[in-house]
């Protein structure tokens, strides 16, 4: 079974969108294939399907993608 790695992605501000999160991990390259990646299903938040691509992402959230966790810390 292969392990998932969780990334800290720390932000300065009270939350960051859900597409803004996926581009600033490294994800994908632009907003335009983060929302793609979005709304076709691919992202998990906390664990369920999230098709919101402005979805605000706060400290302890957590997002999936590709086998890949996102978690969302504040400074």
């Amino acid at each position: 079974m292969k392990e998932i790695k969780e990334k800290k992605i720390v932000i300065q501000t009270d939350f960051i969108r859900l597409d803004a999160l996926l581009k600033m991990a490294g994800t994908f390259e632009t907003g335009g294939q983060a929302k793609y990646a979005i709304q076709n299903g691919r992202v998990q938040v906390n664990g369920a399907v999230c098709l919101m691509r402005g979805k605000k992402m706060r400290p302890g959230d957590r997002a999936q993608v590709d086998g890949s966790v996102y978690r969302v810390c504040s400074k």
